[in-house]
């Protein structure tokens, strides 16, 4: 075993890290080490948000300077103990292909994909029941993505619309940073078709803000606007967790905001949390998400 590597034991559960020194964002010198770390401290008020939804993972093996792949289903030398859930592939051309998604129902899990180098955690708006049928979405998700030369204030002045809109229908909504240049709102589902209901606020909203609003994916339309992007409600997308780590070049993380910083937000740095930044605020405020 190199110095960098341990064994160490997660509540009940033994597990062999490895590669502990290695840089993940070289440009910060934030290693291995750093992001099981930052994982592991801030389990309390993620593990809620991923229980019961299989988790899509974004591996970045080599650092977020090297290349990266979605994975889906189980690695095949995970330990026994980790749980999975055979579900069939949403949007399988044959309807009858099926993958093996992970669950993250404990620390343990959580640090063992960590050490994988799963920097990013994307789930469904959905979760799964106890004997592994999927229910109806329980998430409504408005992903907000701006067009250069737009940035995350300028989706800060569309989420402030979006939270007027669901605020008249008598739905409670939150938001959080994308970790990346943008932001999503969120809400319980309103409506069983989530995917029309956000439809249906996203054309509205590109009818009264022309200006600063586009519902349609055209890049050619989106210079300088902000996208409503209500096809994250489709049953086959994932969007990225709260509190995930992001592989940009700092260790970003998706992180919830209260409606005041929404309001506050003048300068896109305004809405930049690193991975320490995060915990600080965990550590003062506790789960901002959720309502």
């Amino acid at each position: 075993m190199s110095s960098s590597d341990a064994t160490v034991r997660v509540e009940d559960r033994v597990l062999k890290l490895t590669n502990l020194d290695k840089p993940l964002y070289p440009e910060f010198g934030f290693t291995k080490g750093e992001v099981i770390d930052y994982y592991t401290r801030v389990a309390p008020v993620l593990l809620p948000h991923l229980r019961d939804r299989p988790v899509t993972l974004k591996r970045y093996p080599n650092g977020v300077d090297g290349k990266w792949f979605f994975e889906k289903n189980a690695s095949e030398h995970r330990p026994e103990w980790v749980r999975t859930v055979r579900l069939e592939s949403p949007g399988s051309s044959k309807g009858n292909e099926s993958v093996n998604y992970v669950m993250v129902d404990e620390l343990a899990t959580l640090v063992w994909l960590a050490n994988l180098a799963a920097l990013e955690l994307h789930v469904p708006q959905w979760t799964v029941g106890p004997r592994g049928g999927k229910r109806d979405p329980d998430l409504l998700v408005f992903d907000l993505d701006p067009g250069a030369p737009a940035t995350v204030v300028e989706c800060c002045r569309v989420a402030e619309r979006v939270r007027v809109v669901l605020d008249d229908d008598g739905v409670d909504s939150w938001a959080k940073t994308s970790g990346n240049k943008g932001m999503q709102v969120y809400a319980y589902a309103p409506a069983k078709d989530t995917s029309e209901y956000a439809k249906g606020v996203a054309v509205r909203l590109a009818r009264e803000m022309p200006e600063l609003v586009v519902s349609t994916m055209a890049k050619a339309q989106r210079t300088g606007k902000v996208l409503i992007d209500w096809s994250q409600n489709n049953p086959a997308k994932t969007t990225v967790a709260p509190y995930s780590l992001r592989a940009r070049e700092r260790p970003t993380v998706s992180t919830p905001i209260t409606w005041d910083e929404v309001e506050e937000c003048e300068v896109p740095e305004d809405l930049v949390f690193t991975a320490d930044e995060v915990l600080e605020r965990v550590e003062v405020a506790g789960d901002l998400f959720g309502g």
